[in-house]
């Protein structure tokens, strides 16, 4: 077990020791705080500190308690002397090393041992790669109704952009929830070879596939027969069958009409509002009533039993059904039939806002082909003729990616997200657009460390030397301390945010995931490395005494690198080396 100097700092580990010292008291270390992002987490009283963020604000301060918590703990906000000592002697594991504080007319403001943070966090900088809590437990089942067979075959030509971006989240919560410990299955299996899974490798979407002349008319067989045998199949009497099979007799006749009538008579239905009713299922809605079992639902859910046969019997299975708020209804008729049918895991539906593009009806196909030439475009206006072969078609075959992701991933996804579709715009190499910045932003990253190991072999510089041989102090810069305070030591407690959602959330049958963060994230830390190194010359002049603070800013921006490695493997993007 690590030990309190080994241990990771952590945002919210810090937040509860501090709280714990203004109230003088200890307090149960399994009690939980508001993490870094302002999120409340269940069992926490109220908040007493505030984590600053603005560069304005961390030039004196980190932390803050306000006035008004100040006097509602002690009479006329007057904080003992006893009290101020045991906040800045604050420790515990994970907790930032403290090194000043004092009552301002703002509150409390404490600041952190900057260098002593420094030192700690890129001494061991990926340990905050990871998730910061423990490994989770359980089988998760990513379901994406919309690329399950419809009437007509799906194609990449009939894929709307807002189940494009079901698909899209689905496939990022793949990712964020296996590294929770999650074990992660997909459903459907896509037809290998086929022009939706081709489609969707384009965009780096990496789901599973099954051999084109594959069926699953078994299990379709065994899902029909188990509706039929479902206790909430509805059954009509004896006397309204024979009444209605006089009246089509008489009204259709012949031979061919009389093939439909049987057909008629082996429909089944099933009351779906009983099965609410009975099992307590929460926020379905209320107009759910019989429902008849059609083919499509059939093989939908014959999909479902595949798929979560194969999950891991010993441990819990959710299935997480993400679809846009146009087929939430009928998602929840083809979550209830699969209850009917006799599936008792838990169905939780992540519902998408829709996609709106003013001006122009684009199907999943025509957006990504237009990103694909605006990017293409203007790369060209900004790189000339070199933009050729096949090393700059994979650059725009990822940015074009990164550009569709962050696009359709950046809001919170019960909400709608507009889209420029027109020609002339929509894309841009320059300024904070999403996908592109980032991608730049790290693409920058990748430049620095090769003119510096270019550097290196010349002789011009020395190889970086152990953090124990580096003064941090060094670093006083404010975007340095920014991009450590709100980027890199907070990113591990971003990562638990699909997870924790997944466990605490109540039993509702919508769930909220926090799909958009990890872009947001990377698009406001762009902002603010674009900021700094535009500002900061870190490769200076190679002379021995202005060494120490280029080694140091290496090492940050070496574990910047690596975080943004880390984020986008998170979106399925892999980094680009030059751009």
């Amino acid at each position: 077990m690590e030990n309190e100097e080994e241990s990771p700092f952590r945002i919210i580990s810090t937040v509860r020791a501090l709280n714990s010292a203004l109230r003088g008291k200890l307090r149960d270390d399994t009690e939980t705080v508001h993490s870094c992002a302002g999120d409340r987490v269940p069992n926490e009283p109220e908040k007493l500190w505030f984590k600053e963020s603005s560069a304005k604000n961390l030039r004196n301060r980190d932390f803050l308690s306000p006035n008004t918590v100040l006097t509602s703990l002690y009479d006329g906000g007057q904080v003992p002397p006893a009290v101020l000592n045991n906040v800045l002697s604050a420790h515990g594991s994970g907790v930032l090393p403290l090194h000043v504080g004092e009552v301002v007319a703002e509150g409390l403001r404490v600041s952190v041992d900057h260098p002593a943070a420094f030192r700690g966090v890129l001494s061991h900088s990926a340990k905050y790669l990871h998730p910061s809590g423990a490994q989770q437990e359980g089988c998760v089942l990513l379901n994406c109704p919309a690329l399950h067979i419809r009437e007509t075959d799906i194609t990449s030509h009939t894929l709307t952009l807002g189940q494009l971006r079901t698909v899209l989240i689905a496939d990022h919560l793949g990712v964020l929830l296996r590294r929770q410990g999650y074990t992660v299955l997909h459903c459907p299996a896509l037809p290998e070879g086929g022009d939706v899974i081709n489609f969707l490798k384009v965009l780096g979407v990496d789901w599973p596939t099954v051999p084109a002349s594959w069926t699953n008319e078994e299990q379709e067989q065994k899902v029909l027969e188990d509706l039929q045998r479902s206790p909430f199949r509805e059954r009509e009497n004896e006397k309204d069958r024979r009444r209605r099979s006089r009246g089509e007799e008489t009204e259709r006749g012949g031979e061919k009409r009389g093939e439909e009538r049987v057909e008629e008579e082996a429909e089944v239905k099933i009351n779906l509002k009983e099965v609410v009713q009975e099992q307590v299922f929460l926020g379905y809605d209320p107009s759910l009533g019989s429902c008849t079992v059609q083919r499509e639902a059939v093989v939908h859910l014959a999909q479902l039993d595949r798929v979560a046969a194969a999950a891991d019997s010993s441990a819990a299975l959710t299935v997480l059904h993400v679809t846009s708020c146009q087929e939430e209804f009928r998602q929840q008729q083809t979550a209830m039939l699969w209850r009917a049918s006799g599936a008792t895991a838990m169905q939780r539906l992540v519902v998408c806002g829709p996609v709106k593009t003013p001006g122009a009806q684009l199907s999943a196909a025509q957006y990504l082909q237009l990103r694909r030439s605006q990017m293409k475009e203007a790369s060209e206006m900004k790189y000339g003729d070199q933009v050729e072969g096949q090393t700059w078609d994979d650059i725009i075959r990822v940015m074009t990616s990164a550009t569709v992701r962050f696009e359709l991933l950046s809001t919170v996804h019960t909400s709608p997200v507009t889209l420029d579709v027109q020609r002339e715009g929509g894309v841009s190499t320059k300024g904070p657009r999403g996908g592109v910045f980032v991608m730049y932003n790290c693409a920058r990253l990748h430049t620095l460390f090769s003119s510096y190991e270019k550097g290196v072999q010349e002789g011009l510089y020395p190889e970086i030397p152990e953090c124990s041989e580096l003064d941090f102090s060094s670093l006083k810069e404010e975007g340095e301390w920014l991009l450590l305070f709100n980027y890199l030591i907070p990113y591990s407690e971003l990562l638990d945010q699909s997870g924790r959602a997944l466990e605490l959330e109540g039993g509702g049958v919508r769930i909220n995931l926090k799909t958009e963060q990890v872009c947001r994230f990377l698009v406001s830390l762009s902002k603010d490395f674009s900021s700094y190194y535009n500002r900061v010359h870190v490769l200076g002049e190679p002379l021995p005494h202005l060494f120490n603070q280029m080694f140091c800013r290496l090492l940050l921006l070496s574990a910047l690198r690596e975080l943004y490695h880390n984020a986008l493997e998170a979106l399925n993007l892999p980094p680009i080396p030059q751009l």
